[in-house]
């Protein structure tokens, strides 16, 4: 050793920190340090603009109006639905942020404690949501839903070839599954299953016109029979949940809309609305002779094949099943009729269908799925995709809905509309429809359109003393109708997002599809839902 030290070398990034290093200076100096510039560009856009301009216009409202009679939470509470519904239709932050929002905003103006407004963000309607997703997320862990949809196409593709039954195939069991799982999920699961046909046809500029219409008329099945089977029962969409958990908050005294009520009004008008697409989408793509120009490329043993990759049905595939079977009964038998009680009776009519969904929910965390040692049907770590958004959209239309109550803004609502009075009975369905239904295509959320809605309904419907659910429920059905542009709801982004369908295929199916469904609403809910409902008897509205 000479005693002379060498020059400071950098340290390796993989080398021991040494005495040596603990004198080097912790930023190179020989590299210019960045300096992060903040343009003014970027603090003035749109997105932040509209942020801003939800809690401006609560300032605003809270400032300048006033109602008369002494209700001055009617004001705040005006002040707030117009800070929430502003983020809710611009999208300023996202939706389950702004969800939240009700939880602050209540204490803060004074319209409701903290501790109450925290009882809407959970409830039976939405341990009944919990259970169902749960469930869901079963189903798509073991692929339930393929091996259904397989056998189910099997049985409708025909021999020869038939693409009207095939497509008529597709629409039954995306309707199905759609009835028992969310909109968007059930989208993200059939949509495989349709993109894993058209993948046998030849490339897009190697198509004929009639293989081209066919792979448009496969996508747009999945698409529209999503939304379509989604109204037919109670947890097929949030939208239902929404109206359920809504009347049952507005209205404490009457009847609650059970699963089998809906069941009996949802399904016949969501079978009428699907023969209606199906007959409309088999008249405008599937020409004469489709058969035989798909034929080469399509056929049972092709469903075959994939039917046998999957192997025989596991163990955990039949319990995910009879669970799923068995939720479906304890929905059904709960409460039959009024003079039937169902098994309901025997708790004191205690147990919701929320407490239901939840029980078969967790058999899922009991129950081994005999694949690994130990392993259940679920684990904790398969919930993380849980739907917390919608979770959280539900409490806060919920909240809303009781601070509209509580605060005095629904009486102000019901005077305000005093005119509605004289609208012709038999226009009523009609124009709640049309309205929630063009309305829909320009909020993304259903749910969150939903939510504007419904309790303005429910006060319409008051001021022109008729039963509130003769609006409310084709008001929150028609929501579902948002069927001409791809960003009307997740699901049509679903369909739009794979590239064989174009907005001018939407228009063509959607506009007569509104028309379609308008139509059986307008039909249906002044005779079916009068008997299912009860909206024959005004007699506590007069």
């Amino acid at each position: 050793m000479t005693g002379e030290h060498s020059p400071l070398q950098p340290a390796s990034p993989g080398a021991a920190a040494g005495p040596d290093d603990l004198k080097s200076p912790l930023l190179p100096l020989h590299e210019p340090i960045q300096r992060t510039q903040c343009r003014v560009n970027s603090i003035f856009t749109l997105q932040n603009f509209y942020a801003v301009l939800g809690p401006l216009l609560s300032l605003l409202i809270s400032l300048l109006v006033k109602f008369d009679g002494g209700k001055a939470n009617s004001g705040k509470m005006l002040a707030v639905i117009a800070w929430v519904f502003t983020w809710w239709v611009t999208e300023a932050v996202p939706l389950a942020v702004t969800s939240m929002c009700p939880l602050f905003l209540f204490p803060l103006f004074g319209i409701a404690s903290a501790d109450s407004v925290a009882h809407s963000y959970m409830d039976d309607v939405i341990t009944l949501v919990l259970g169902s997703f749960i469930l869901a997320l079963a189903v798509e862990r073991y692929n339930v839903h393929r091996r259904l949809a397989l056998n189910v196409t099997m049985v409708f593709c025909g021999d020869p070839l038939n693409p009207p039954l095939l497509l008529l195939g597709l629409c039954a069991i995306t309707f199905f599954v759609s009835m028992w799982m969310h909109n968007v999920a059930t989208a993200v699961m059939m949509m495989p299953v349709a993109t894993g046909i058209l993948q046998r046809m030849p490339p897009k500029e190697e198509q004929s016109a009639a293989v081209n219409n066919f792979c448009r008329a496969v996508v747009l099945v999945v698409v529209y029979a999503t939304p379509i089977g989604g109204t037919s029962t109670l947890t097929g969409t949030g939208v239902n949940l929404i109206l359920v958990g809504m009347w049952k908050s507005l209205s404490p005294g009457s009847k609650p809309i059970s699963f089998n009520n809906w069941f009996f009004f949802g399904f016949p008008v969501a079978i009428l609305i699907l023969f209606a697409f199906w007959s409309i989408l088999c008249l405008l793509y599937i020409r004469k002779g489709s058969g035989r120009a798909l034929a080469p490329y399509l056929d049972r043993s092709h469903l075959k094949r994939d039917l046998e990759a999957l192997g025989p049905m596991t163990f955990a595939e039949k319990m995910v099943l009879s669970i799923f079977g068995l939720l479906i009964i304890l929905w059904m038998t709960r409460r039959i009729t009024d003079d039937i009680p169902g098994w309901g009776a025997l708790f004191n009519g205690l147990v919701g269908d929320g407490s239901v969904s939840v029980l078969v929910a967790v058999l899922l965390f009991i129950i081994p799925n005999k694949k690994e040692e130990g392993q259940k049907l679920m684990d904790w770590n398969e919930c993380k995709k849980l739907p917390w958004k919608l979770i959280l959209l539900l409490g806060a239309g919920f909240a809303l809905a009781d601070g509209v109550q509580s605060s005095g803004l629904a009486d102000v609502l019901s005077g305000a509309l005093n005119f509605l009075e004289s609208a012709p009975f038999w226009a009523i369905a009609p124009l709640v429809s049309l309205t929630s239904s063009i309305i829909t295509e320009f909020i993304t959320s259903n749910d969150a359109t939903a939510t504007l809605l419904i309790p303005l309904l429910f006060h319409i419907a008051r001021t022109m003393h008729v039963h509130p659910l003769l609006m409310m429920v084709p008001g929150a059905m028609a929501t579902e109708f948002a069927y001409w542009l791809p960003t009307s709801t997740p699901s049509n982004v679903v369909g739009f997002a794979t590239g064989y369908i174009e907005i001018q295929d939407m228009l063509k199916i959607g506009v007569p599809l509104k028309v379609a469904g308008i139509a059986a609403l307008s039909v249906l809910m002044p005779s079916l839902g009068a008997i299912v409902f009860g909206t024959a008897d005004d007699s506590q509205y007069n």
